[in-house]
């Protein structure tokens, strides 16, 4: 239990390191309307934005730490950078995919378009990145592994 000026004081100082990290969700278009009539529902939704909050900041801690303690760099909105958001991160994967289509009753798995700068946040954050490596070879692989 704390008093009222304890818990301002506790929220002004992490306003200056957390909250600019979720600035974008403060969006009113970044979150279509919800209409939630039972308080559990509302209870429910309100556990899994923190959930999904807390995920997106220990995303971005772990990277952060891992290239501070090994001095890379990934690439960011303006070049090169040591302190990626989580955004950053995500925006990062977006060229690469995975085909996954059916012959002769064999599924086929291609992965196209993953890098290094990849494989190093699926180590970071945990992911098993030796699916994707078998996948990317440029040739296709018969993979019966499904994705993380």
């Amino acid at each position: 239990m704390c008093t009222d000026a304890e818990l301002l004081q506790a929220y002004q100082e992490q306003h200056i390191t957390v909250e600019p990290g979720f600035r974008w969700i403060k969006n009113p278009a970044a979150i279509s309307p919800v209409w939630l009539e039972k308080p559990e529902r509302i209870a429910a939704l309100a556990m899994l934005t923190v959930v999904g909050l807390l995920v997106y900041t220990v995303i971005q801690r772990q990277v952060r730490l891992y290239l501070r303690d090994h001095a890379r760099q990934l690439p960011g909105n303006k070049g090169l950078t040591a302190m990626p958001t989580a955004v950053v991160v995500f925006a990062l994967f977006t060229p690469v995919t995975l085909v996954h289509f059916a012959v002769d009753n064999a599924s086929i798995l291609q992965v196209h378009g993953l890098q290094e700068d990849h494989l190093i946040i699926c180590e970071v954050v945990g992911i098993d990145y030796a699916w994707y490596q078998g996948a990317a070879g440029g040739q296709n692989s018969l993979l019966s592994a499904t994705p993380p």
